[in-house]
């Protein structure tokens, strides 16, 4: 039996690019192991309605708290992340009557400047979309059951919560 053989379903890449969308609500979610392209989350949420449409790309960073990092990797357990992000799309369409929402999370190995979360979001006015957006990932940092691993080049590594920074960097509770 190969490696990949006794791995679980969840952790296999080769079952993956895995979606969930609800079309009546304009959502679209990933989970891939791929490289992910910005090109398809606009397309999925543009609308002739939209006069809004906004991007935010989270990308792998060279260093943390002044130690060099190598790369990140990423873990979840896709039927709870569906439901959750289906949850939190959910409620910011509802909230700033958006016209269209893409989450795509990548998993595994994610390099220094790769893309490893793409949220877009469209609507009527550049305000809601902005607020939406922002909430989104705020949420999806807080609720979602991804976990992210830090690999440093000096052969370290922490597993890290994204609920443990907030928006500017700073550590959250102790």
């Amino acid at each position: 039996m190969t490696t990949e053989q006794s791995l679980p379903a969840h952790l296999d890449p080769s079952t993956y690019p895995r979606t969930h969308s609800d079309t009546t609500k304009n959502i679209h979610l990933t989970l891939t192991y791929a490289t992910l392209d910005p090109n398809t989350y606009l397309t999925q949420t543009s609308s002739t309605a939209a006069g809004a449409n906004v991007l935010f790309l989270g990308t792998t960073r060279d260093t943390f708290e002044g130690r060099p990092v190598s790369q990140l990797s990423y873990t979840s357990y896709p039927p709870l992340v569906f439901k959750t992000l289906s949850t939190i799309a959910e409620e910011a369409v509802a909230t700033h009557q958006l016209l269209g929402v893409s989450i795509a999370h990548r998993l595994g190995v994610v390099p220094i400047k790769e893309a490893s979360i793409a949220i877009a979001v469209s609507s009527g006015h550049r305000a809601a979309a902005w607020r939406a957006g922002e909430e989104i990932l705020e949420a999806c940092k807080q609720k979602a059951e991804i976990w992210k691993r830090e690999e440093f080049v000096d052969g370290g590594m922490e597993w890290r919560a994204n609920a443990d920074r907030d928006a500017e960097g700073n550590s959250i509770g102790g």
